[in-house]
């Protein structure tokens, strides 16, 4: 008998085949020693493996697949495929799910079995070819790599590894001729300096290092790269107040970058740095990392994700290509993913806290909040002025309606707030304030609030929340109801500031206005249980209570929140009483408590 934890692809496979399949376990779900129940290690055990059929392994895969869970889904492929070991379509899929996981050994032997089928796939070339350049063979990574060139994308990373190769293999010059002769778009010139520069560097070639350096410096000053390759380069050439001003103008355009804050206390200090990499297979990692970040941030998932997972595989503790990949995984909606990359940041690494403040919001969002808090309140506690920790930790303690608790830490991050950035101010005492108020601290709460539109005036979210909250405590009705009405001039499309609107008329009595605004929210928010509560008290005081016990029941089949059910319930019964009428201003008052924006 199936257990209630039936796993997820194989319902995908029953809903594709119609049928039940008779010899899928029932309890797939591997679960990890410190986390019985954790979903984040849903993936197939050897046992369960071997009692799926083919068919079943492979819808079981297709919907991993589609879930991108990589894990799952290389481990059916890898079942089917040895139930049909000559299906190609299989083999093929099983590979490639394989790179997505990083299992890049189990990779690599099964791209030397698509290698005897089709000699020219290019995606099996390239990982065989990091496989060798990994070993130190370097012929046969040259060989490969160059047969994987297809178009732009893996023209540049084909020939940049190729040249690393040539470089492992004691032919420096070969190298930097290789990745010069490559031609195409206009920002290639940028990979193929910085490249050629640092085979210069390790080569011993320090001034020609420079000049391809500072070429691609000029070329963009922007990039994180770059800007660290050439001021490690100046700090052991030039001095270090040459490599000190190479830093302080990336902090200028992106303060605060933790590699660029190590690389201006070690420069200050006078330090000669070292290259940023140390080997061909180091080089190697950073042309994947490179490549596989610019597509990240441009919508290459698929083939970022293959990129990433290779230059992991040359430097498996890389942080940058750690923080791509973990970004990646949140990119696709895979927190649980990103989990286990962030933990494999190194703790001597710089951005080491960076890991832990992600890692820290995607345990919350997996509902692992007490680990969230406790890695946030450690992060805090090593720097009581990190903002970032702070209203990180804040945010988790808002959105767990830990109201005490997060009026506390905003005010930790109040006190230590930088002058004059009142915009990026203001969000402290709008965030605060919304804790306050939940927390029954009105005057604190409305002292905030005021604070936040002084810093930023007309910041609809700010407007939104002191507006209503006036006019639902019966004071400033005018002066509130002006604020919600600038707040949806500037966000006419946001459907629970036009519920504000519409609930705000309700509550001096005006109800026909309060149904034309509450009808607009509907079809903004349209699944939102509140709104429609709202909506269904307004139609029964205009008299239409056919309608209203309609929105009732709509709000009732949308989830709305536990204690608020029977209230609903209640008004579906017997319509809107002096015992029940209160019930939707309370959920209204929860509404608020999001305190979205800002």
């Amino acid at each position: 008998m199936l257990s209630n934890r039936f796993n997820r692809w194989t319902v995908a496979a029953i809903a594709l085949m119609g049928t039940a399949i008779a010899t899928v376990p029932g309890r797939v779900l591997a679960q990890t020693p410190d986390h019985p129940s954790d979903t984040a290690a849903q993936f197939p055990t050897r046992n369960d493996l071997k009692s799926l059929t083919t068919s079943g392994s492979y819808l079981a895969a297709r919907h991993a697949s589609v879930e991108r869970d990589a894990t799952s889904a290389a481990a059916f492929y890898r079942s089917a495929l040895r139930t049909d070991p000559k299906n190609n379509e299989l083999l093929d899929r099983a590979f490639i799910s394989s790179v997505a996981d990083g299992d890049i050994d189990e990779a690599v032997k099964l791209a030397e079995r698509v290698l005897t089928i089709d000699k020219t796939n290019r995606v099996a070339r390239l990982v065989v070819g990091v496989h060798d350049l990994k070993m130190k063979k370097y012929a046969t990574a040259q060989t490969n790599i160059n047969q994987s060139i297809r178009g732009p994308i893996t023209d540049l990373v084909a020939t940049l590894l190729s040249g690393w190769a040539a470089y492992g293999a004691g032919d420096s010059k070969g190298a930097v001729a290789t990745i010069d002769k490559l031609a195409g778009p206009e920002w290639y010139p940028l990979f193929k300096d910085l490249h050629a520069g640092m085979i210069l560097e390790l080569a011993g070639k320090e001034k020609d290092a420079g000049t391809r350096f500072e070429r691609a410096y000029k070329l963009d000053d922007s990039m994180l790269r770059v800007t660290e390759a050439y001021a490690r380069w100046l700090s052991r050439n030039k001095d270090a107040a040459a490599a000190t001003t190479v830093y302080q103008a990336f902090d200028k355009k992106l303060a605060r970058h933790p590699l660029i804050v190590e690389g201006l206390r070690d420069t200050k200090a006078g330090k000669k740095l070292p290259p940023l990499v140390d080997s061909a297979q180091a080089g190697a990692a950073e042309a994947l990392y490179g490549i596989g970040a610019t597509l990240t941030r441009r919508g290459g998932e698929d083939l970022a994700l293959v990129y990433l997972q290779l230059s992991l595989y040359l430097q498996p503790t890389h942080p940058l290509a750690l923080l791509s990949l973990a970004d990646l995984y949140e990119s696709v909606k895979r927190p649980q993913m990103a989990i286990k990359v962030y933990e494999r940041v190194p703790s001597t690494s710089p951005l080491k806290r960076n890991a832990q403040i992600q890692l820290a919001i995607d345990l919350d969002s997996a509902d692992r909040t007490d680990e969230a808090i406790k890695i946030l309140k450690g992060v805090t506690s090593e720097d009581s002025k990190d903002l970032e920790a702070i209203m990180a930790l804040g945010n988790i303690e808002r959105g767990r309606k830990k109201f005490g608790d997060c009026g506390a830490t905003y005010s930790q991050g109040v006190d230590v707030l930088p002058a004059g950035n009142d915009k990026a101010n203001s969000v402290w005492y709008y965030y605060r304030g919304i804790c306050e108020e939940r927390s029954k601290q009105w005057a604190k709460a409305e002292a905030d609030m005021k604070k936040a539109l002084e810093l930023q005036p007309d910041q609809p979210h700010v407007l939104n929340y002191l507006g209503y909250s006036w006019i639902d405590q019966g004071v400033n009705l005018d002066e509130g109801m002006k604020m919600i009405k600038r707040a949806v001039e500037q966000r006419p499309d946001d459907g629970y500031i036009v519920d504000s609107l519409g609930w705000a008329y309700y509550r001096i009595g005006n109800y026909e206005e309060a149904v034309k605004n509450l009808e607009r929210a509907i079809d903004l928010k349209p699944e939102d249980p509140t709104i429609n509560d709202h909506l269904g008290d307004a139609y029964w005081r205009v008299g239409r209570t056919l309608e209203a016990k309609f929105q009732w029941s709509h709000a009732r089949d949308l989830k709305p929140e536990p204690d608020e059910l029977p209230k609903i319930e209640a008004k579906i019964a017997n319509g809107l009483t002096e015992d029940n009428s209160n019930s939707s201003a309370a959920q209204a008052e929860k509404k608020k408590d999001d305190g979205k924006g800002g």
